[in-house]
């Protein structure tokens, strides 16, 4: 019988790192020997989002860092038009609404849109903490119901929201875990924290770490 293991990941759309980390999460969720389980934090959703000017500096620095570790694009594009543009925030609303609606009407695409919104973000330099241009990302995916819910949300959906986000929240404090991205593997019955760090080695190491072979 062949082994299989749950993986919850702990990510925020608009988190560089989880960019960093967005190669090695898709090639996991593709591997039929581990059941992907992605949780929208909401780290820079509603209060959490902060104007980006303050920070823009030593974001790019970061996003140098993550670059050199992951191998991911981090463009002149998104230098310009996101870090630099004028009235930029780090508001991941839009992104995890977007992402939550997927979960909802495509739940097994939401790494598939995750990543589509990361590369709009990072490579093509476009503002992704708008609905017009998530939607048009989600559009562009297939996925209009979910675009739909970006442009128009009801109520239902931002209860739904509101619940996932709890709910990662509280796995992260039940794990003790301080940031995202992270991740939390079940495997033979037992569930704990797995360190984060072995995504920028691939999809290997993070197998080597849950003993898969």
């Amino acid at each position: 019988m062949t082994q299989t293991a749950t993986l919850h990941y702990l990510f925020d759309p608009l988190c560089g790192w989880c960019y960093g980390a967005s190669a090695a999460i898709g090639a996991l969720a593709d591997q039929p020997d581990i059941d992907l389980q992605p949780h929208a934090t909401g780290l820079f959703a509603g209060d959490g989002a902060r104007p980006m000017k303050s920070f823009a500096a030593q974001a790019w620095a970061s996003d140098q860092r993550i670059a050199a570790l992951s191998g991911q694009k981090f463009t002149e594009a998104y230098r310009q038009n996101v870090l630099g543009a004028d009235d930029a925030s780090l508001d991941s609303t839009v992104a995890t609404l977007a992402v939550t609606a997927v979960a909802n009407t495509n739940p097994e695409r939401v790494i598939e849109a995750l990543r589509a919104i990361q590369s709009a973000r990072y490579v093509a330099g476009k503002d992704v903490t708008t609905a017009a241009v998530v939607a048009d990302v989600l559009t562009d995916l297939g996925l209009a119901d979910a675009a739909a819910c970006v442009l128009s949300p009801d109520a239902a959906l931002a209860e739904l929201v509101r619940r996932r986000t709890a709910q990662a929240r509280t796995l992260m404090t039940t794990y003790q875990l301080r940031g995202v991205p992270a991740l939390i593997a079940e495997v033979d019955g037992t569930r704990g924290a797995l360190d984060a760090s072995t995504l920028y080695s691939g999809p290997d190491a993070v197998r080597a770490a849950l003993k898969l072979r």
